[in-house]
């Protein structure tokens, strides 16, 4: 194709090339290399390309979600590639990273994932309550709650915590059977979501992993055990309109007002990537990370945060390849449906990280893949980092296990 969209976008492709060859923000040059895939040869850029620092975009997105990515990295390609009004789509949304960045810059936020969590994470931010209408909810709802303790649950959580726990959940279940869960629910829903478990006093559990996953309660026993640690009570109602004011905390009136009108053109699904409810070549941009293979095991961390929102894990279809010729042939199938959604001119940012110690390089099964559903792929960005705060608590060294690199190929549609 050689509109006039295919030809601005091929000299978009260009300026970024060179914006990304060029880039010497934080001190260091880009080194420049090529992938050799398939009969093709992509140039490969490699530097520190965003800022490492934590907590650095802002404060709606402090949500956690098992690997998901930093703001600035969606950002990056956003600023870019994008513009004002323009559709900009996560396929993969997970935590919706990639939407609330792209609401945030004054984009449609688009976002797709299998697992209806995510949209019990995604939609309460792209329009927030006001506190005090939260803080008024939190204190309304009744947290009451006369059955049987699961004893399973009881290893995480003080058996009055655990009470409360369950009887906000039955109410905020009883509310959407009934039609009546509204824009405060769901915030306290998400909320509660993401307070279930964690390391320290700010969530409802006792001493555990960190929140962007739950251990097994089996897992749980043993920690407990080499802890000595019981669970503590925790206060509900007061740890949920604490993280409620973190949240909100860089959101004022003026943004609130002026991302109305775009929250409400959101389109946010629940389903596979490879049919998406979006009309064809309606985005001009997707920034995506998919399941690395079987590296992140997505129903098993997200066990009792589904359990929370009324969802079986179990029934979730997750991609879970478990070899990159498998893997390649799922990540095709998205890349057809992708080329249907993406208009011409547009692009996708497909992130990949780097998986099994960097014996797996997945950019080499993405540029063939997405190549045969008609993309053009342009370059391989590697942004490559010092240890983040995550890859320390788990004690990974830096680049050991490809927590602090972010490998993504970059594709233009003709």
């Amino acid at each position: 194709m050689s509109g006039p969209l295919a030809r601005q976008g091929k000299a978009k492709a260009s300026s970024l090339a060179d914006d990304v060859r060029s880039f010497a923000a934080f001190g260091t040059a880009t080194a420049c290399g090529e992938l050799a895939v398939d009969g093709r040869r992509v140039p490969v850029f490699t530097n520190e390309f965003w800022t490492s620092a934590q907590r650095e975009g802002h404060s709606l997105h402090e949500v956690s979600y098992r690997a998901c990515f930093k703001p600035s990295l969606p950002a990056f390609f956003v600023e870019r590639l994008s513009a004002p009004g323009d559709l900009v789509l996560d396929p993969f949304m997970g935590r919706g990273t990639t939407p609330l960045e792209a609401l945030l810059r004054g984009r449609v936020p688009c976002g797709n994932d299998v697992n209806p969590l995510s949209t019990m994470l995604v939609r309460p931010r792209f329009a927030p309550p006001p506190l005090s209408k939260i803080v008024a909810r939190t204190d309304a709802l009744d947290l009451s709650f006369d059955g049987a303790l699961d004893d399973e649950l009881l290893v995480f959580f003080h058996p009055d915590t655990l009470r409360a726990i369950c009887g906000l959940r039955a109410s905020l279940l009883q509310r959407e059977r009934e039609g009546r869960l509204d824009a405060a629910d769901e915030w306290i829903r998400m909320v509660a979501i993401n307070r279930l478990t964690g390391h320290s006093a700010g969530f409802f559990s006792v001493y555990t992993l960190p929140p962007n996953q739950a251990t097994s309660p089996d897992a749980q026993r043993k920690i407990n055990a080499k802890r000595n640690q019981s669970p503590p009570f925790r206060d509900v109602r007061a740890i949920l309109k604490k993280k409620s004011a973190a949240l909100l905390k860089d959101v004022d009136p003026l943004w609130a007002h002026e991302s109305a009108a775009l929250a409400a053109r959101a389109v946010l699904t629940t389903g596979p990537a490879n049919a998406i409810a979006l009309p064809t070549a309606s985005v001009q941009l997707v920034v995506t990370s998919p399941p690395f293979l079987d590296v992140v095991q997505y129903a098993d961390d997200n066990w009792l945060r589904c359990w929370f929102g009324g969802i079986d894990p179990k029934a979730v279809p997750i991609t879970m390849a478990r070899t990159v010729d498998a893997w390649q042939r799922a990540m095709g199938e998205v890349f057809v449906e992708l080329h249907r959604i993406v208009r011409p001119g547009g692009f996708v940012a497909f992130e990949v990280g780097e998986v099994r110690r960097g014996k797996v390089r997945l950019e080499e099964a993405v540029v063939p893949a997405a190549a045969a559903a008609g993309f053009e792929p342009e370059f391989v960005m590697i942004n490559a980092q010092e240890f983040t705060k995550t890859a320390n608590c788990w004690g990974i060294d830096n680049n050991t296990s490809g927590t602090n690199t972010n490998r993504i190929v970059v594709l233009r549609r003709e």
